[in-house]
């Protein structure tokens, strides 16, 4: 304790920071970087391997269905009219001409956001797959160092021509994060992302032993090409792994025995992406408000302690507002005629989320603005269309409104993927266990009633789900601070105009019985996407006891011991000293 009151937050980033590895996996992105970095690495969480099989298509997206139902049309519309009605704008079915003056406008001048040109001229090019035989290191030893050299060492340069000799080229094996997302459709490979929904992505189409060996490319590629962490040193490397709070007990336990046994750390802990968040922002008691690309989450933390009771698991984010934005533009056909297709054509997202990020604003009045579209169509050259997009405050609209988003419905996992007797977050060691397997009965049956199912998932909106949290807290002292302690986190929190939204809106949802009258959302001191990974660093640096740290030897012999102080439930609480130091 004198130790930390004397020591400069510097130097104790730059000890006890320089081995530390932190890990916050996500749907869309994972995030990696050493502790004492100020940002970490932020990648696309995919994975693209070469198909041998050229029947196959190129997205292999786990059978997913996108059509929308009739009623869902319907309640979608209704949605619509709902959040327009609120924003002072004309219905669906109501006449919308770009740059009429009959009623309130506000436009974005598109040419004129000096903030926003960067992401607004930024024009994806096509993944060049090929690579050169002579490129790849002699000295690759393992296969993920041969993984590395193919993800890395192609030369950019597709101007090749055929007589330059075919047998020195080939396929890459792998292609991993945004250039995965930018691989032609003609090219023979198929895409894989390990986690969807705040979830593994285990299927009928996906098996877990798959998850798991994407996730390891996935981790390991970026260990490898951007921390530069070799194999044989990363025995001198711990983890701390910041998982999202829809995670369940098996997957955390998958996940751990990826970074101890497949990546080789020498140890690792696991943390809430709640609880980190609040040391991200320098807090003890918050309402943490993670709205992330697949789904959001709302937890309750009192003086670093999380309250399991508060959390909500709401199953949209950030990529189903770029789905309903692009659902707007085509309905008013203000949408180019190009074939857009996000599973097809993952580009076609990375292009939609910019559009999103650069223009969509939570505010009263028209808002539209004139921006370029890119088509990118089987391996040509991207095509700029200067088009007119209305409505851009209407798609965030979506998180208080869930109907406007209509999500992806993807198969369901095995039964048998639910069966974990060493659960890690409940005291279930004393659980019968003869009635294991399936009872006898097919993979498919009683899959609703399963003992041990995915955290539930509620059909609400944002405010409500804040409210309902926040209430759910118990004492009215509690709840009075947390609702003026809100705090968003995760991409999404970057939205133009959501702050004072949601305040607005938890407002008007608190029912009058409830004597409280303010609601206050806090700024954030950090880029929100980072926050969760920031506080996780944070969280490892000044846990100096270590005596919820699971070390690789342990995990690999026993696993979870009964009576070993080393079950997740530990990462709940906070060390003092932590608390000392951060409140000092």
């Amino acid at each position: 304790m004198d130790y930390l009151k004397s020591v400069v937050p510097s130097q104790l980033v730059s000890e006890r920071g320089s081995n530390l590895v932190i890990i916050n996996p996500g749907s869309a992105n994972v995030r990696i970087g050493l502790a004492k970095q100020e940002t970490p690495f932020n990648v696309p969480n995919c994975i693209a391997r070469q198909n041998t099989q050229t029947e196959k298509p190129n997205v292999l997206d786990q059978m997913i269905n996108t059509q929308v139902t009739t009623s869902q049309h319907v309640e979608r519309e209704r949605a619509y009219n709902t959040a327009a009605s609120l924003l002072k704008i004309p219905y669906l079915d109501e006449s919308s001409s770009f740059g009429s003056g009959s009623r309130k406008m506000g436009r974005i001048d598109g040419y004129n956001q000096p903030s926003s040109t960067t992401k607004k001229d930024t024009v994806f090019t096509w993944t060049n797959v090929y690579e050169d035989e002579h490129s790849s290191p002699a000295t690759s030893e393992t296969s993920a160092d041969k993984c590395e050299a193919s993800a890395t060492g192609a030369a950019h340069d597709g101007t090749d021509s055929k007589d330059t000799g075919e047998k020195k080229r080939k396929y890459r094996k792998m292609i991993f994060g945004e250039e995965a997302m930018k691989i032609s459709p003609k090219e023979p490979y198929s895409i894989h992302r390990p986690i969807r929904r705040g979830h593994f992505n285990v299927s009928p189409y996906y098996s877990s032993q798959q998850v798991c060996e994407d996730l390891v490319a996935i981790l390991d590629w970026v260990l490898l090409d951007k921390l530069q962490i070799v194999h044989n040193e990363r025995n001198k490397y711990s983890a701390v792994l910041v998982v999202p709070g829809s995670f369940d007990s098996r997957e955390i336990k998958e996940l751990l025995t990826i970074v101890l046994r497949d990546l080789r750390f020498n140890s690792a802990v696991v943390h809430q992406e709640g609880l980190s968040a609040i040391f991200g922002n320098g807090l003890s008691t918050a309402c943490i408000v993670n709205m992330g690309a697949q789904t959001s989450t709302v937890v309750c933390i009192e003086d670093g302690v999380s309250l399991p009771n508060t959390e909500k698991i709401l199953p949209f984010g950030g990529d189903d507002i770029c789905r309903c934005l692009l659902w707007i533009q085509r309905h008013y056909q203000n949408w180019p005629q190009i074939r857009t297709d996000v599973l097809a054509k993952p580009i076609d997202m990375l292009m939609l989320n910019q559009l999103k990020e650069t223009y969509c604003d939570i505010r009263e009045g028209e808002l539209e603005t004139a921006a370029t579209v890119h088509s990118y169509e089987d391996g040509m050259p991207a095509v700029p269309h200067k088009k007119n997009l209305t409505s851009l405050n209407v798609p965030p609209m979506g998180l208080f409104y869930p109907n406007l988003l209509v999500p992806e419905v993807f198969p369901q996992p095995p039964r048998t993927w639910f069966q974990d007797h060493e659960n890690m977050l409940e005291e279930s060691w004393n659980m019968d266990f003869a009635g294991g397997g399936n009872m006898g009965l097919p993979v498919w049956d009683s899959f609703a009633v399963s003992t041990l199912k995915p955290k539930k998932e509620e059909k609400i909106g944002l405010a409500e789900a804040i409210t309902s949290s926040i209430l759910s807290a118990g004492r009215i002292d509690l709840q009075r601070k947390l609702f003026s302690s809100i705090q968003l986190v995760g991409g999404v929190g970057l939205t133009k105009g959501l702050v004072s939204a949601v305040e607005e809106r938890v407002l008007h949802a608190i029912p009058p019985t409830e004597a409280i009258d303010t609601v206050e959302v806090l700024q954030s001191r950090m880029d929100p996407t980072f926050v969760c990974w920031k506080g996780g660093a944070i969280l490892g640096i000044l846990d100096f006891g270590r005596e919820a740290w699971i070390h690789r030897n342990e995990w690999m012999e026993n696993g979870i011991r009964v009576g070993s102080g080393k079950k997740y439930r530990d990462s709940y609480y906070i060390q003092a000293q932590a608390m000392c130091f951060i409140n000092s």
